[in-house]
């Protein structure tokens, strides 16, 4: 079904197939708090959504490190969000030990419905496929990668210029 693999083994990914300019999926997490968070949250504002197997691993690690310092230098019209299945104690202890204050950082550990709703929930782990996807100020998916193997980074770039070439139209 997919061509994702975790250290080099495939992985089967659920969910829908989504490609860039489809309507975005409504989604339900959790904040650290434990409060319900929706797309509908960030209504308005282009989203950068950053999807990590788990903090506690050292590429998702970089990868919630790179989309904190890059959401410092965007402005209040974009939200940059963090998701995985990760527990929201063990994300609260893992952005205050790091220094994660920029991106908001969410929990799919209930029932997954990001993890299905945007098609990166890995069958065989329970966890998400590592990815990121931009969001514009009308809901529409402008940008979206899973990367091929969970293990390796995504591509920032390529995702922060697309993220740039949104603002500038929006300007």
């Amino acid at each position: 079904m997919s061509n994702v693999t975790m250290k080099g083994n495939p992985v089967t990914l659920v969910g829908n197939k989504l490609s860039e300019g489809d309507k975005a999926p409504d989604f339900n997490v959790v904040d650290q708090n434990l409060q319900p968070k929706s797309l509908k949250n960030y209504a308005g504002k282009v989203k950068l959504i950053s999807v990590t197997p788990s903090l506690d691993t050292p590429v998702c690690d970089m990868q919630a490190r790179k989309f904190n310092e890059e959401a410092a230098k965007l402005g209040e019209s974009v939200a940059v969000l963090n998701i995985s299945v990760d527990l929201p104690f063990a994300i609260k202890r893992f952005c205050n030990a790091a220094g994660i204050d920029k991106v908001e950082t969410l929990s799919d550990y209930k029932d997954v419905s990001f993890g299905e709703n945007y098609g990166v929930l890995i069958k065989e782990l329970r966890l998400l496929a590592r990815s990121v996807f931009i969001v514009d100020d009308k809901d529409v998916i402008k940008y979206m990668e899973v990367v091929p193997e969970v293990t390796n980074e995504p591509d920032y770039d390529k995702a922060l210029n697309e993220l740039d070439n949104i603002l500038s139209r929006n300007a």
